[in-house]
């Protein structure tokens, strides 16, 4: 893949942080100025209620992108599986109308193949937009991690340039915050010698990504 500027993508990372931060941490703000100016101790409490959903909900979603775009899960090469499962878990209980189903046989996986698994969960999260069932498959074979994310719902709401994005077939100059988390799985995947792979329905969005164990972050 042709690579964009390394701070031009920074920025588009860090656009798609805080377009997903701003809504619960939003809602924090507007809770406190209603709990500011009310008196009624009913309301009060639920003031109080809607504050700590917001902030659970921004403290899952900053749990979630330290593991999906930083450094997170220790100082070794492998990850246990029960944080990113936890991870995904918080998100997709936030989402609500998720059913989360897991097929793991892995206990650990590289950081990189985390990486595509949160990333690639993400993106079918957000096709669910009227909910339904989100299945998560792991496993490694010949050296590789396979990776398999299935959303499955009434109404699959997914942007192609998304997927143009992860299989690098769409240039750094359209990339936008909404694209650029893909087109780094995809680019990851390309140079550890790895791939990636979508087919959507109707009524699925099928997601897959191979790879395989070694070096090959953005850099």
């Amino acid at each position: 893949m042709t690579q964009p500027d390394p701070v031009e993508f920074a920025s588009l990372l860090c656009s798609r942080l805080c377009h997903d931060l701003l809504s619960p941490v939003g809602a924090m703000t507007n809770g406190l100025e209603l709990l500011a100016d009310e008196t009624d101790p009913e309301m009060r409490e639920r003031c109080l209620e809607l504050l700590g959903q917001s902030a659970k909900a921004s403290a899952d979603k900053l749990k979630f992108f330290r593991l999906a775009f930083g450094a997170a899960g220790g100082f070794g090469d492998k990850v246990e599986m029960a944080e990113p499962r936890a991870a995904i878990e918080a998100l997709a209980g936030d989402a609500k109308r998720i059913e989360l189903r897991w097929a793991l046989d892995v206990d650990t996986l590289p950081k990189p193949a985390v990486k595509a698994m949160l990333n690639l969960a993400h993106i079918a999260l957000e096709s669910l937009v009227r909910g339904g069932t989100l299945d998560i498959g792991a496993e490694r074979n010949n050296g590789a991690s396979e990776i398999v994310v299935r959303a499955t719902g009434p109404k699959i709401a997914f942007d192609d340039t998304i997927g143009q994005a992860l299989q690098g077939d769409l240039a750094p100059a359209d990339l936008s915050g909404r694209t650029a988390p893909a087109w780094m799985i995809g680019m990851m995947a390309e140079n550890m010698g790895g791939s990636v792979q979508y087919h959507r329905s109707e009524d699925s969005l099928l997601l897959g990504a191979v790879i395989p164990e070694g070096e090959g972050m953005i850099g």
